[in-house]
């Protein structure tokens, strides 16, 4: 099943951001990570745009490192206080949309 861009749009952010919480992580890794979570199939080139604008709103702070398969160096993105803060509000925004949401399908299931 697909979902559109502008719903995700909505919901990267803080998907990214809450998988950065768990941990200092790079973007191919972060891709892996989505798909290993069930998340909508995302491009390798919608996901930078995202860390850059999280990176540039001051949620993430970036550090080169060598890899650790002796491959090119990566860009380590981890979550800044600020970005913990984002993080927070946007679990308790999707709470509340989430229960929304499923409130109003379960009485469009019942009306059926």
């Amino acid at each position: 099943m697909s979902v559109s861009d502008q719903m995700m749009k909505g919901l990267l952010d803080g998907a990214i951001l809450g998988l950065i919480a768990q941990g200092e992580t790079y973007g191919y890794e972060i891709l892996e990570k989505l798909k290993e979570k069930d998340f909508p199939e995302i491009s390798d080139g919608s996901i930078y745009p995202v860390l850059l604008r999280l990176s540039r709103k001051g949620y993430v702070s970036t550090q080169t490192k060598k890899s650790d398969t002796g491959g090119p160096k990566r860009k380590y993105y981890s979550i800044t206080e600020s970005g913990l803060h984002e993080l927070e509000i946007f679990r308790s925004r999707w709470t509340y949309l989430n229960k929304g949401m499923n409130n109003l399908m379960r009485s469009v299931e019942n009306a059926e």
